[in-house]
């Protein structure tokens, strides 16, 4: 899904500015599973603009620009109905926070550690505002969202804390191994 079908999406949530619209990658409905930047949703916004299926208001405001509020059109909703209706890819998971843990001999003890803990950081406060938010207003498919992300930090959490110990050993004990004089002498005659 690309970020003008999100664009599309988020104005079937309400009329919306740009700014708006990137607050909801940031820490709205859609920062648990999609990011979009400034310069990636104001072209997006230009484009359906020009495209017809998006419309703009604009809003006069004392000593500042003035404020776009963009409207889905009827053909804009029809589109991303259709967009919605095609196959899905299979879902990835980009995460500089794995490739760091990936590589994690090659960290320091205490670069290895913070970026542990700041991980595990995140996926229980991700966990907390999903725990926090009162699904009973949702429609279902938020609510049924928000279960499935709650669950998904939840149990990575879960994973970080059970496994932390043994990860630890396990490093320290390649760092160990790659140190010793004997590794170097096998590299060497390989």
């Amino acid at each position: 899904m690309n970020v003008k079908t999100l664009c599309l999406g988020a104005l079937t949530l309400g009329d919306a500015s740009g700014y708006e619209i990137r607050k909801l990658f940031e820490e709205g409905s859609f920062a648990h599973f999609y990011d979009a930047s400034y310069g990636s949703i104001y072209p997006a916004l230009g484009q359906l603009l020009d495209e017809g299926l998006v419309s703009v208001t604009e809003m006069v405001q004392d000593r500042r620009p003035a404020k776009k509020i963009y409207h889905l059109t009827n053909d804009g909703l029809q589109v991303f109905k259709e967009a919605l209706a095609e196959r899905p890819v299979r879902d990835k998971l980009r995460s500089e926070n794995i490739v760091r843990l990936f590589f994690a001999e090659y960290l320091t003890e205490d670069s290895l550690q913070a970026v542990f803990d700041g991980y595990l950081h995140d996926f229980k406060a991700m966990s907390e505002r999903l725990r926090s938010i009162d699904r009973s207003c949702l429609t279902a498919g938020r609510a049924f969202t928000c279960g499935m992300g709650l669950a998904s930090y939840e149990s990575i959490a879960a994973y970080l804390e059970t496994n932390r110990e043994s990860f630890f050993r396990s490093v320290d004990a390649a760092i160990q191994v790659s140190a010793s004089p004997d590794s170097h002498q096998k590299k060497d005659e390989s």
